[in-house]
C-alpha cells in the first residue's frame, strides 16, 4: 500500500494566523490603489463548487481558515470573519484574533454588518464572479441604506496580491463512456435544446460544471474529491454547445468524443458569445449563476429568464445503466467498508487508535479496489464528542482517540467511475451505554421508516422528511440538518434538485433519483449518531388491494447496522424483518468479496436478530 501513500487525504491544518499576519498588507495595499475602504471574501469561487481548486481559495489566503464556510470583510483598518457553528471553534485556532474580530455567519450575514458598519461615503468592493445575484442584491441594498457605495471589480485584489498563487488546474478531460453514461451526448443535447425550446427561451447558460460534465459525458480532475472540468457552456434550443474550458485540457480522444456540434472556446471567450446574445432569451439558474453572469446579459441586451438549470433534473433523474452502475460500485465499496467495520470490531477496541488512523484505515481500505479515483468527500471521523459535531472534520489540531466506553462515528464516501459512495455507521468503542443504545435505536427506527416507504407519484422530499423523524420526536428529540440529499454518479456526493428535509421543496421524487437516508441524534459534547444508506427511487408499482400505483426507494449501501447498539424489544417484529432481510442481502452480495477473519466476523455480523 505504499505507493499510493502520497495520495491520501491529510489533515494537517494548512491554514493558520500567519495567513493573515502575511497578506493583509499586500491586500490593503492593492485596496489603497482602488479606492475602496472594504472588499468582500466570500468562500465561494467561480464555480460554486463544493470544493475548490488551491488557486481560488481566497479566503484561506487573506485569513488562514479552511473551512468549508465562512466570508470575511477586510477594511482598511479593521477585518471581520463569519462562520457557521460548526466552525466556532476552527476559526480561532486558525485565524489571527489581532486581526479580525469573529461573527456569526447566522443573523444576516455580511449584509447585516455592512447596515450597521459601513459610514457614509465608504465604498464596498466586490468581485462579482463569486457573489450570487440574490446574496449581492441583499449586499447592495444594505450598503445604500447606510449611506455607502458599492462597487463592482473587473479584477480580484486578492489575485492581484498574491504572489505565489497556485496555477489555474490544467488536468486531462476524460471521456465518460457510452457503458457507464447510457446515453450520448447527442441524445442529451437534444432532450435538453427541446426543454429550452418548451420554456420559450432561445439559449440556456450553463455555469455548473457537474452540468456541463453529465450533459457532455465528460469528466475531469480539477477539484478534489469530485471528478470536474471546470468549464462554462452556451446551450440553445437545437441542443447545440458552446464550450468555454482552457483547451489544453481537451485531448484528441476528447476532441473527437465531442464531435462538431459542440464548438470549444477558451474561458476568457464566454464575455464575448455573451455579447452575441442580444434580444434573445437566455435560462439563468440564480442558485448556481454568478452576479457577473446575470449583469453581463443585461448588459448585452439579452433578456434574462431566472429558472433552474434545464440540466440539474434530467442529471438528478438516473437512467439505468447509471442505476446498474452505482450498484456496482456501492458492492464493491461495500467490501472495503466491512473490511473497515471488521477492523473497528477488533483491532480499534483497544483504545489506542485515533480518529486520523482509523480514516487513514478505512481509506486504506477502499484503495485495495484499484478503480477508485478519490474519495467523495473529506471523511468524517468523530469519536466521542467530536461525533456530535454534525461535519466534523478531522486534523491535527482536534484529533481524539477512540475510547473504549464511547461510540464513534464515521461519514465517508469513495468515487468511482461507475458511481459515488457515501455512507455513515455508528460503532461503539467497548461497552455502550443504555442511552447510547435507546437513541441508537430510535435512529435506526427513523431510517427503516424511510427506507420502507411507498409514496405517490408526485411526493417530494419535504412530504417524507418526518418519517424519519417521527420516533425521535415522540422521544422528544430531533436533529438539525436534513435527513436526505441527492448524490451523482462518478459526480457530486451533494446534487440537487431533490432532497429530504424539513425545509420546503417543490420538487417531486422521481424513478432514478438517489438520495441518501441518514437521520441522526447529537448529544453535545458527548456522541453522535447517524445511519446513513443511499437509496434510489424505484418505479411505480401496484400494490395489491391498493388504487394507486406506488413509488419505493431500493437500497444502495451494503454494510452491517451494528447489532450491539441495537434494543431489541423496541423494534416491532416487521423492522427486525427489515433489518434482517438487510443483513442478509448484504451477506449474500459482499461476502463473497471478503474473506479470512473479516469474512467470519460478516456472517456473524448478519446473523438474524
Amino acid at each position: 500500500m505504499n505507493q499510493i501513500a502520497d495520495q491520501f487525504q491529510t489533515y494537517d491544518v494548512t491554514g493558520g494566523p500567519e495567513y493573515g499576519h502575511r497578506n493583509l498588507p499586500k491586500l490593503r495595499s492593492v485596496m489603497k490603489n482602488l479606492g475602496i475602504d472594504y472588499f468582500l471574501v466570500p468562500h465561494e469561487d467561480e464555480y460554486q463548487n463544493e470544493y475548490l481548486p488551491d488557486c481560488n481559495e481566497r479566503l484561506m489566503w487573506v485569513s488562514g481558515f479552511t473551512g468549508s464556510a465562512g466570508a470575511a470583510i477586510v477594511g482598511l483598518d479593521d477585518a471581520t470573519m463569519f462562520v457557521d457553528g460548526r466552525y466556532t471553534l476552527q476559526v480561532r485556532q486558525q485565524v489571527a484574533e489581532d486581526l479580525f474580530t469573529f461573527t456569526k455567519m447566522e443573523g444576516g450575514g455580511m449584509a447585516a454588518w455592512l447596515r450597521t458598519h459601513v459610514k457614509r461615503g465608504q465604498i464596498i468592493g466586490f468581485d462579482p464572479r463569486l457573489h450570487s445575484p440574490a446574496a449581492l442584491g441583499k449586499i447592495r441594498d444594505a450598503v445604500k441604506l447606510a449611506g455607502g457605495e458599492t462597487r463592482s471589480l473587473s479584477t480580484n485584489p486578492i489575485d492581484q496580491s498574491w504572489d505565489d498563487r497556485p496555477p489555474v488546474p490544467l488536468t486531462q478531460v476524460t471521456v465518460q463512456p457510452l457503458d457507464l453514461a447510457g446515453k450520448s451526448h447527442a441524445e442529451k443535447r437534444s432532450e435538453i435544446g427541446h426543454s429550452i425550446a418548451a420554456s420559450g427561451a432561445d439559449v440556456a447558460l450553463i455555469t455548473a460544471p457537474a452540468s456541463i460534465a453529465w450533459l457532455l459525458n465528460i469528466r475531469g480532475q480539477d477539484v478534489q474529491c469530485t471528478p470536474l472540468p471546470l468549464s462554462t457552456a452556451l446551450i440553445d434550443a437545437t441542443g447545440q454547445v458552446q464550450l468555454f474550458i482552457a483547451p489544453e485540457k481537451l485531448t484528441d480522444d476528447v476532441r473527437s468524443h465531442l464531435g462538431n456540434e459542440i464548438s470549444v472556446q477558451t474561458e476568457d471567450a464566454l464575455q464575448g458569445a455573451i455579447g452575441n446574445l442580444a434580444g434573445k432569451t437566455v435560462i439563468v439558474d440564480p442558485n448556481t449563476a454568478s452576479a457577473w453572469h446575470v449583469d453581463s446579459l443585461k448588459a448585452a441586451g439579452a433578456i434574462v429568464k431566472s429558472a433552474a438549470d434545464p440540466v440539474a433534473l434530467p442529471k438528478a433523474t438516473k437512467n439505468a445503466t447509471e442505476i446498474q452502475g452505482t450498484t456496482a460500485a456501492h458492492i464493491r465499496d461495500g467490501a472495503a467498508i466491512v473490511r473497515f467495520l471488521h477492523w473497528l470490531d477488533t483491532d480499534a477496541q483497544s483504545g489506542q487508535v485515533d480518529e486520523i488512523e482509523a480514516a487513514t484505515q478505512l481509506e486504506r481500505f477502499r484503495r485495495i479496489d484499484s478503480s477508485i479515483r478519490d474519495l467523495s468527500f473529506e471523511t468524517i471521523s468523530g469519536a466521542g464528542p467530536n461525533g456530535a459535531v454534525v461535519h466534523y472534520r478531522v486534523n491535527t489540531g482536534t484529533v481524539l482517540p477512540l475510547n473504549r466506553g464511547s461510540l464513534f462515528l464515521v461519514d465517508s464516501g469513495g468515487q468511482y467511475p461507475d458511481g459515488t459512495t457515501d455512507i455513515t455507521r455508528t460503532v461503539p468503542i467497548g461497552e455502550p451505554t443504555q442511552e447510547m443504545r435507546e437513541r441508537f435505536t430510535l435512529v435506526l427506527k427513523g431510517h427503516i421508516a424511510l427506507a420502507t416507504v411507498r409514496f405517490p407519484v408526485g411526493t417530494t422530499g419535504s412530504n417524507l422528511d418526518a418519517l424519519a423523524r417521527y420516533p425521535l420526536w415522540q422521544a422528544g428529540l430531533d436533529y438539525d440538518h436534513g435527513t436526505g440529499h441527492g448524490v451523482g454518479v462518478f459526480l457530486g456526493v451533494h446534487e440537487g434538485p431533490q432532497r429530504i428535509s424539513k425545509a420546503p421543496n417543490s420538487i417531486a421524487l422521481k424513478p432514478g433519483m438517489i438520495v441518501s437516508n441518514e437521520p441522526g441524534y447529537y448529544k453535545t459534547g458527548e456522541y453522535g449518531i447517524r445511519i446513513e444508506n443511499l437509496q434510489y427511487v424505484t418505479e411505480p408499482e401496484a400494490i395489491t388491494g391498493g388504487e394507486r400505483d406506488m413509488l419505493g426507494f431500493k437500497t444502495l449501501t451494503l454494510a452491517p447496522i451494528h447489532r450491539d447498539l441495537i434494543v431489541l424489544d423496541r423494534l416491532t417484529q416487521a423492522e427486525r424483518d427489515y433489518i434482517n432481510a438487510y443483513h442478509t442481502r448484504v451477506w449474500n452480495v459482499v461476502g463473497p468479496l471478503v474473506n479470512g477473519e473479516a469474512k467470519d466476523w460478516l456472517q456473524s455480523a448478519c446473523a438474524p436478530l
